[in-house]
């Protein structure tokens, strides 16, 4: 099964790094966060990825199209023009990168790879976005409901603790960002029916994946949450960076579902 990641965006809320380089490609580790999200679906056994690309695509495809060098040993024989690789950690990924257009928005970038998913489901996720849920258990869920779209849903941590108190204003109980105001948000990892498209069927290049093609898929009840509790993280701010930051130097990250 394919997998398809927006990989295009502007990325302006955390400007401080995405003014040199794609916002998935800022790095968690030393490794982009592009990079992260697609070791979650190796680990799962998905590795066939179709890269939707847009602002500074070129960061990504020269990333990938020189990976052995970015992660390897090397020497470098400039007298005899000979390069050697020493050492290098290969991925199992199968990688499609598609220009999608600068400014064109999310559901005008599906529509634009549909000629590489081809006829079959597929995986969509943001390149933001980091999960622990089990890919292979969503997968099972999709398949049982039999309906065109699964989005994985998250309940999103406060972003400030709460304070209980008694009746008289003596608190007995703090809660460090506990989770939000009981309002499901759109997680990404979805799982789509190559019916979908049937919903991308006019000029998209304007339109965002979650306005009218989800409304649309909610409207013909063709869109199902797939309720999770566990670890999601997205990376929309500079903050945000920091903590996925401390979580990996840390040996807590929740994500890392590799060895």
């Amino acid at each position: 099964m394919k997998v398809v990641i927006f990989a295009g965006g502007f990325g302006t809320r955390i400007s401080e790094e995405s003014h040199l380089k794609p916002k998935p490609m800022i790095e968690i580790g030393g490794k982009p966060i592009l990079w992260h999200i697609m070791k979650i679906y190796e680990a799962h056994g998905f590795t066939d990825f179709i890269i939707c690309l847009g602002y500074k695509g070129y960061v990504i495809k020269e990333y990938f199209m020189n990976y052995y060098m970015h992660n390897a040993d090397v020497t470098i024989d400039l007298k005899n023009n000979k390069t050697t690789i020493h050492q290098s950690n290969a991925e199992s990924f199968n990688i499609t990168l598609v220009e999608t257009g600068l400014n064109t928005k999310t559901a005008g970038r599906l529509k634009r790879v549909q000629q590489h998913i081809g006829n079959e489901p597929f995986m969509l996720t943001y390149g933001d976005g980091l999960c622990d849920v089990n890919l292979g258990e969503l997968l099972e869920f999709h398949n049982k409901h039999g309906k065109i779209a699964t989005v994985t849903s998250i309940l999103p941590e406060g972003k400030f603790g709460a304070i209980m108190t008694d009746e008289n204003n003596v608190v007995n109980h703090f809660m460090e960002k506990p989770k939000g105001d009981g309002h499901w948000i759109n997680g990404g990892f979805f799982i789509l029916q190559p019916e979908v498209f049937k919903y991308l069927n006019e000029n998209m290049d304007d339109v965002m994946w979650e306005d009218s093609p989800l409304h649309n898929l909610t409207k013909d009840s063709e869109l199902v949450s797939y309720k999770y509790h566990g670890f999601w993280k997205c990376m929309d701010a500079l903050r945000d960076k920091t903590e996925l930051e401390q979580m990996w130097d840390s040996g807590k990250a929740k994500w890392k579902l590799w060895k």
